[in-house]
């Protein structure tokens, strides 16, 4: 059944099942459950009224997940503070919020992430040549969302640590 079709009780109750199920799998934004209800049918004005409910009751708070989804995604999936923000304003978090939770990961513990993905990808790079394996690193931090210069410091140090010894390594240019 289409919910404008449904009573405003039972549409709010419906409404507010669907919320539940998917705050009983992880936690969301406001905007997640925003635009679920809306793919679903919702009105604007039910949506608003049980996100407001949620929100006072704290079952959504944008500040918690933004601080959770940092910590878990840094720790879990290396990503960057850029790439942090990045994923947060998709997620609807405000951007001030997202900037605030990302300062949770110090410039410290983000090079730290930064070679320890570095070591666990040089195993697998097989006996490519430098060149290729100062490439292929450069690409994998990026797509994690760390800056140029770091990735750059990060995987030098670590292919001299790995048994690198060309001049290439100095002779590289970053743009």
């Amino acid at each position: 059944m289409v919910p404008a079709e449904l009573p405003p009780e039972e549409r709010y109750k419906k409404a507010k099942e669907i919320c539940f199920d998917l705050l009983a799998a992880r936690p969301r934004t406001q905007e997640e459950l925003r635009q679920a209800l809306q793919r679903k049918g919702f009105d604007e004005q039910t949506c608003e009224t049980l996100l407001g409910k949620l929100d006072r009751a704290g079952l959504v708070n944008d500040e918690e997940f933004a601080q959770l989804w940092v910590k878990s995604r840094h720790a879990n999936q290396g990503l960057s503070r850029t790439a942090l923000v990045a994923e947060l304003r998709r997620k609807g978090v405000d951007g001030e919020v997202a900037a605030q939770a990302a300062e949770e990961v110090d410039r410290e513990s983000e090079e730290q992430m930064a070679r320890e993905l570095v070591r666990k990808r040089l195993g697998s790079l097989g006996n490519v040549d430098e060149q290729t394996a100062l490439r292929r690193l450069l690409g994998f931090l990026a797509r994690k969302g760390y800056p140029q210069g770091l990735a750059y410091t990060v995987i030098r140090d670590e292919l001299r640590e790995y048994g690198a010894e060309s001049t290439l390594l100095d002779d590289a240019v970053i743009d």
